[in-house]
Parts: C-alpha cells; sequence; structure tokens
C-alpha cells in the first residue's frame, strides 16, 4: 500500500519555520538544499521551502510569496503500475522528474521522484525510494 512520506510546506522564512518544528515537535533536520530544509520524525519528511518570488504558473501554489502546504508525496511498490493508476484517474503528469543527491562521497544519498497533479490541481510526487530521513 502506498505510504504517505513527505509533505513540504511553503514560507517566506524557511529558516524560522524549520525551527518552529524542530523546537515544538522535536523533528531533526536530515538535510538542507537551495530551496530550503528537509526535516523528519524519522518516518515521514517534513520539506520547508522558500516561498517562490515570482510567479511560475497558474496555480494558486505557483504564486509569489503563496506559504502553506505545497505537494504531498507517496512512497509507491511499483512506479510503474501507480503512474497507470493516477492516469486512470485523471491525474496528469507534469513530465517532471527531479533527481535528487544529498551529501557528498560515501554519505551520499540519491533519489528521484515523478511530479502528477491530481484532484484540485494538488501536486502528488511518488518514488520508489523515497525521501531523506524517512
Amino acid at each position: 500500500m502506498p505510504r504517505i512520506k513527505h509533505v513540504a510546506i511553503r514560507t517566506a522564512d524557511p529558516a524560522k519555520t524549520a525551527a518552529f518544528y524542530k523546537e515544538v515537535f522535536g523533528l531533526e533536520e536530515v538535510g538542507l538544499a537551495r530551496a530550503g530544509y528537509y526535516l523528519s520524525d524519522g518516518y515521514i519528511n517534513l520539506a520547508i521551502l522558500k516561498a517562490n518570488d515570482n510567479p511560475v504558473g497558474e496555480s494558486p501554489r505557483d504564486a509569489a510569496g503563496y506559504s502553506g502546504i505545497d505537494h504531498l508525496g507517496f512512497v509507491v511498490e511499483d512506479l510503474d503500475e501507480m503512474c497507470q493508476k493516477l492516469e486512470e484517474n485523471g491525474a496528469t503528469a507534469t513530465n517532471q522528474r527531479i533527481d535528487m543527491v544529498h551529501s557528498e562521497g560515501a554519505n551520499a544519498v540519491s533519489y528521484y521522484e515523478l511530479k502528477y497533479r491530481g484532484p484540485d490541481d494538488q501536486v502528488i510526487d511518488i518514488t520508489e525510494s523515497g525521501w531523506i530521513g524517512t
């Protein structure tokens, strides 16, 4: 069964928001990227991302300055099967594959995700390998 393993929040101040979740909920910082911070409770990854400075699309989440939940990520057992299910149920592929590498050398962690738009234009990431910290 697919499992929610990744939620992303956009904010004007990623450092302040990340500090809040670390202090209040005890989340551990497991990664740092250009876009913000990756926190985890060991089960779910919470990405704290910088709000867009410039509009990048038609979705409210793409608007300049948007703060709030940006997207959800699911770990799936069979990527091809899940892509087919998503498309059969009206989700559209964004044709975007994101390849990530965290750290360097022997401690490097890499993964990739595929992006879809589901109901209400919600962005959904799917991966077979998961996210850092989960």
